[in-house]
């Protein structure tokens, strides 16, 4: 039946595309067009490439900087020459000792420097491990936006599968309560049926009508929502059905375990608590020395100053002794940061498996309640073919066929329900568990499907 429908939809799909409507999807189709046009995914992809870039430019620290230094300046140098021993020969001139120059120009000073970093106390590797762990946040708040919208997608997908069946439900309701109105008022002509059944009959046929309509605007709703979720631009036909797993699924603890180390909220924190690690590690390093190579070349020396050396290389050591940015704290700060990181890991550890529990416990409830009441809807039907004999025979009276006939209806909504909140229950489970990416495969499984 499965393949038939699924057929009919391609088919349909086949003769509206020259139309300009939108095809039929399956649930598969519909998460990967959602990753496609999601502006959510886009913004957090965005993300984790600028993080990635950022990353990589930190391979390049122990690269020697070369930058060029072009000053165009004023200057005034005034020199003291002492005479010394020719002093008296000096005097005899009238010549003042010491002797005094002063110089005052323009000039042009183009300078190349080259530095390299030797020792950096750490500061090197802690910014390039913070830059790796701040590239593992992002992707983990991109995996945690795809699931979040991939959990939307389910509710929105199936609840309008929901809302089809509840709008079928609701349409065989008020058609089979018009045949019984059209009964009663048969047999009120021919005297078996009180002129009061016949009211009731068309009570229930208006009540029917009402409760059809709600459902088509609850489905028009649902439409709307799954269309802009899938940027659309008009309603989308769904193909893959309602559907319950009456097998097991696996253990809990298996769950609890995926949940504490494959949820996208666990390695957010995991790596914000690396860079809080790194973070202790830079304010460390700016207590130690840094120890750097250094080169200069002078690109003009016809217009140096006498101070001015034609090129120079060395190697240097820079120590801050005292800074006003009152390093000692700024480490206590650090480790802060990073016990504040480990306890919202342990926090998010215990949420995981309190939701871990809560899905698991949805999950079982409806099953349990889907499968009662698919046996429930088989003793409805038979009650319903049994009173509408029993009113034709006027054995009966028109309310039990009406209260027959809602039941049937009632129990076909109730398993309509049980089927999706176990679907959105599977999905919440798979969520908290880092493992949404398996709902199409747990969704194969299903042992039950509402065509």
């Amino acid at each position: 039946m499965a393949r038939v429908r699924l057929f009919a939809a391609c088919m349909l799909a086949a003769a509206t595309a020259s139309a300009g409507e939108v095809p039929a999807l399956s649930f598969e189709q519909a998460r990967e067009r959602l990753e496609q046009v999601s502006d959510a995914l886009a913004a957090a992809g965005s993300g984790v490439r600028s993080k990635q870039d950022l990353q990589d430019a930190t391979r390049y620290l122990r690269l020697p900087e070369i930058t060029a230094d072009v000053r165009r300046m004023q200057f005034q140098k005034t020199l003291k020459l002492p005479l010394g021993s020719l002093e008296p020969v000096a005097e005899a001139f009238g010549i003042a000792s010491p002797l005094r120059f002063a110089e005052r120009d323009w000039r042009t000073r183009p300078i190349i420097t080259a530095s390299m970093p030797l020792y950096s106390g750490g500061l090197i590797p802690a910014a390039q491990q913070a830059a790796e762990a701040a590239t593992a946040q992002a992707a983990a708040e991109r995996e945690a936006q795809r699931q979040s919208l991939t959990l939307q997608l389910v509710q929105a997908y199936f609840g309008q599968q929901l809302a089809e069946q509840a709008v079928q439900v609701r349409r065989e309701v008020r058609d089979g309560l018009q045949r019984h109105l059209d009964d009663a008022l048969k047999l009120e002509r021919e005297g078996f049926a009180s002129r009061a059944q016949r009211l009731q009959a068309n009570v229930a046929r208006d009540k029917a009508e009402r409760e059809y309509q709600k459902a088509l605007n609850d489905l028009a709703t649902l439409q709307q929502a799954l269309a802009t979720l899938l940027r659309s631009g008009g309603t989308v036909a769904t193909v893959s059905p309602l559907f319950v797993i009456d097998a097991p699924l696996g253990e809990r603890a298996a769950f609890e375990r995926s949940a504490l180390h494959r949820h996208p909220q666990i390695e957010r924190l995991r790596a914000l608590a690396g860079q809080a690690e790194q973070g202790v590690r830079v304010q460390q390093a700016k207590l130690k020395p840094q120890v750097y190579l250094f080169g200069q070349y002078d690109l003009d020396r016809d217009d140096a100053l006498l101070t001015d050396a034609d090129w120079a290389f060395g190697i240097g050591l820079r120590y801050t002794f005292l800074s006003p940015g009152a390093r000692p704290l700024q480490v206590s700060a650090a480790r802060a940061q990073l016990e504040q990181a480990r306890a919202g890991m342990e926090e998010a550890a215990n949420q995981l498996r309190l939701g871990v529990g809560k899905a698991w416990n949805e999950l079982d409830t409806a099953r349990v309640q889907f499968r009662l009441l698919d046996s429930s809807i088989v003793q409805a039907e038979e009650n319903l073919r049994l009173q509408a004999l029993a009113f034709r025979e006027g054995q009966a009276t028109s309310l039990d066929v009406i209260d027959a006939r809602l039941a049937l209806g009632g129990a076909r909504v109730e398993r309509a329900q049980a089927a999706y909140q176990f679907d959105v229950a599977l999905a919440q489970l798979l969520e908290v568990s880092g493992q949404l990416e398996r709902f199409d495969d747990y969704r194969r499984r299903a042992d039950k499907v509402l065509e």
